[in-house]
């Protein structure tokens, strides 16, 4: 499932390499990779993400569309609301995962920072911390993204 998913994605982003907009038609993609519509909408809530700088806006009827935007991202704003909104409290690996990998898609930073990143907040790394690794590894990531700004 995720090499179709890894198609879907690099083709809305061929889309949105002209404009950083696109409009889509969710029943026409999924024909055209021969896929359920439940796929379409998966790569679009994983991989286009706020978190990896992307906004969805849809429209349903008939007619209707999902409008994919790349968002003009100012680095500092962008990393201190990733601060503020998603690492207030503890975070779970995998929304930890979901957020690095969003900073990787947008450039913030870099496959090697990206690896070191989620092995520093992996929950291997963080066993030893027992039931308080969530909170610990949100600190951790708030560290490294206020160091990065």
């Amino acid at each position: 499932m995720s090499i179709l998913s890894d198609h879907i994605e690099s083709f809305i982003k061929e889309l949105l390499e002209e404009d950083g907009t696109t409009d889509l038609q969710r029943n026409e993609l999924a024909q055209r990779f021969q896929c359920a519509p439940s796929q379409i909408n998966y790569v679009l809530t994983t991989r286009f993400s706020p978190s990896r700088g992307y906004v969805i806006q849809s429209r349903r009827g008939g007619g209707g569309y999902i409008r994919v935007m790349q968002l003009d991202l100012d680095r500092t704003d962008y990393i201190m609301e990733l601060v503020e909104s998603q690492l207030a409290g503890g975070v779970n690996m995998r929304n930890a995962a979901e957020l690095v990998e969003g900073l990787y898609q947008t450039g913030f930073i870099d496959g090697g920072i990206k690896n070191i990143i989620l092995a520093a907040v992996s929950d291997k790394a963080l066993a030893a911390a027992g039931e308080s690794r969530n909170e610990l590894r949100a600190a951790i990531l708030r560290e490294i993204l206020v160091r990065v700004i």
